[in-house]
């Protein structure tokens, strides 16, 4: 099983955000489970861990440790 990665995004602060991040995380880790927690902040995923903050940094948002 791959591991997960939990980021905290603070500038997630929208159903609209959400989507533009879940959207960001499928298409660079197709597979991926993905958890958003838009009340906490808090976005989890399976795989690459580098490729998927990169990808939320290429949405235009950014994931904390």
């Amino acid at each position: 099983m791959d591991p997960k990665t939990t980021v905290t995004v603070n500038d997630m602060t929208c159903g609209h955000c959400v989507g533009t991040v879940r959207g960001a995380l499928e298409e660079a880790l197709p597979g991926a489970r993905i958890e958003i927690d838009l009340a906490t902040h808090k976005v989890s995923f399976t795989g690459d861990k580098a490729k998927g903050e990169a990808a939320i940094r290429d949405a235009g948002y950014t994931p904390e440790p």
